[in-house]
């Protein structure tokens, strides 16, 4: 049988309704699924849309999260319930939950990773996560995992959203909402699995260097207030940047930070600028990193989402691929507009339209970067299109 996989999407107003649909149309492709991998908008019940897909699923394990958006083989969705159905007899999945990140992201990381090994019957291979990132450092999740598994363990996943308000995300384990949370699950066994990392974001004007930063918090850039890095190539004050919130411009104009060992950028979204000029990211920046402005474009977009399907199909080493799992960010989203389907279209021109596929914009992106096996390890991103490829 190798690895079977069934993805459904539902629109019904009423949330039990749209999460029994969504799963019924997941299982008539699959039958008797593992694995049931939930992505839904909050604007659902969240707690009744997980009551209908367990009262169709039963006691398949269940992972999921709230979304920016949803994403399936019929493209990009809103307002819906998207659901993937799994069973494989060459990967076991062992589904965890770590701690309530606003108690402490990293100690939440490693609780996860400790959750999912005590549990798995065998060494895990990749651990995809799902994550909260309104009340804590994503990057400090990711951190708190690479401390129990190794720095070089593979980890992927995506930061849950909320419909771009920005209040609460949603994370699901079996049949449990858990806010402010993070779950994850574990593959072991022999397959293969790929993933591609791109962003298509292109740098402009001379690289800075952080000189002063706290956290998520970039306070100056060589000495000056970090929001001159906008005043000066947009010949706008620091008012009227706060007046016309930074965000909006991130999703053209975001910031790139130097990875050592890696040609791709890490991306980080700035969000609000204060008083003083600091600018708040959606992920950390640390001092001393080189930071440069970059620049988006609809067509750089497809481009990157193209090559990030095809470095994941590579992966496979020639595998066939049976599952897709896109972790978009809502950035991405907005830049492209009503022309959103072009980029899951791009994805789907290369590992095959009869893959299943299923995905979600994020509030942020984890996967690996690096040129090289010595260098490449998983990081949190933001404005990035991550694709895992699971084959056999």
């Amino acid at each position: 049988m190798g690895t079977k996989a069934g993805v459904g999407i539902s629109k019904n107003s009423d949330s039990k309704k749209a999460g029994i649909e969504a799963c019924k149309k997941a299982m008539d492709q699959v039958v008797d699924p593992e694995l049931i991998i939930v992505f839904s908008s909050v604007k659902h019940d969240q707690q009744e849309m997980l009551f209908g897909i367990k009262e169709v699923s039963g006691d398949a394990a269940l992972v999921g999260c709230s979304t920016a958006g949803e994403i399936t083989s019929d493209g990009p969705s809103e307002g819906s319930v998207a659901v993937m159905a799994i069973r494989s007899d060459s990967i076991d999945f062992t589904v965890g939950k770590g701690g309530e990140i606003k108690t402490g992201a990293k100690e939440a990381g490693a609780k996860l990773a400790e959750d999912i090994t005590s549990k798995s019957k065998e060494d895990v291979n990749c651990l995809l996560m799902l994550t909260d990132v309104l009340n804590g450092n994503g990057a400090d999740v990711v951190r708190g995992l690479q401390d129990a598994l190794g720095k070089d363990h593979l980890i992927v996943g995506g930061a849950a959203g909320d419909d771009f308000l920005f209040k609460e995300t949603y994370e699901y384990y079996n049949g449990n909402v858990l806010p402010s949370s993070l779950v994850g699950i574990g593959l072991s066994g022999n397959y293969s699995i790929g993933v591609g990392v791109r962003h298509g974001w292109v740098a402009i004007g001379v690289p800075m260097k952080a000189t002063k930063s706290d956290g998520a918090v970039l306070k100056e850039l060589d000495g000056k207030p970090a929001v001159s890095i906008y005043e000066d190539y947009f010949g706008k004050k620091a008012e009227e940047l706060k007046e016309e919130p930074l965000a909006k411009m991130a999703i053209t104009y975001p910031l790139g930070i130097s990875i050592e060992g890696s040609d791709e950028l890490l991306v980080r979204a700035p969000i609000t600028v204060d008083d003083e000029g600091a600018i708040t990211c959606a992920a950390e920046i640390s001092e001393g990193s080189e930071v440069r402005l970059m620049i988006g474009s609809k067509e750089e977009a497809v481009k990157a989402a193209k090559e990030a399907a095809e470095q994941a199909l590579s992966e496979l080493k020639g595998k066939t691929p049976k599952a897709a799992i896109i972790f978009d960010c809502i950035a991405r989203r907005k830049l492209f507009g009503r022309y959103a389907k072009d980029e899951i279209d791009a994805i789907q021109n290369v590992l095959g339209k009869d893959v299943p596929l299923i995905g979600f914009y994020t509030y942020g992106e984890i996967a690996p970067i690096g040129d090289n096996e010595e260098n490449r390890f998983s990081r949190f991103h933001n404005e990035t299109d991550v694709i895992l490829v699971l084959g056999d």
